[in-house]
């Protein structure tokens, strides 16, 4: 089950794709529709077939984005939140070899970035509530890794 929660960022990504779907996209494809629709034999016609899925496509897409936006809870910085990791938080682990460096965001975030890791995996689990040099124990399907919290810090939102 994916967690309810985003940043405002996030929020504001996702309004932004709805609008440009809504907005946008699918006037376009509508009109495309609409004129291959005209040219007779539907069955046969490319411009019509590609571009009806391509209308459905969008409207499956608006459907989860809206619905989404309505049950998702911003959670926007606190100073409260500083030297802790919460959502939100950007976290440097380190271990004896490598470090890993990203930030816990909603699940709705993840796509397109490979340095945001959902608060529902378990890497983001296990770091929440943790300090600076506190230990991180993540359990893995080869194992348990341990990783010590370096460095913790926020972006603060500007809204």
């Amino acid at each position: 089950m994916k967690t309810n929660l985003i940043t405002r960022e996030g929020f504001d990504k996702l309004q932004q794709e709805l609008d440009f779907l809504w907005r946008t996209e699918r006037p376009e494809v509508t009109r495309k529709v609409t004129w291959a629709a005209s040219l007779g034999d539907r069955s046969e016609n490319a411009d019509y077939q590609y571009n009806k899925r391509r209308l459905r496509e969008i409207d499956r897409r608006v459907r989860h984005i809206r619905k989404r936006l309505e049950s998702v809870r911003i959670v926007d910085y606190s100073e409260l939140q500083e030297g802790r990791v919460f959502f939100g938080a950007w976290v440097r682990l380190v271990d004896e070899e490598t470090s890993l460096t990203f930030r816990i965001v909603g699940p709705d975030e993840i796509y397109e970035r490979k340095d945001f890791v959902s608060i529902d995996a378990p890497i983001a689990r296990a770091c929440l509530k943790k300090e600076t040099d506190d230990e991180v124990l993540v359990r893995t399907p080869v194992g348990e890794k341990t990783w010590y919290v370096d460095q913790i810090w926020y972006e603060s939102d500007k809204a």
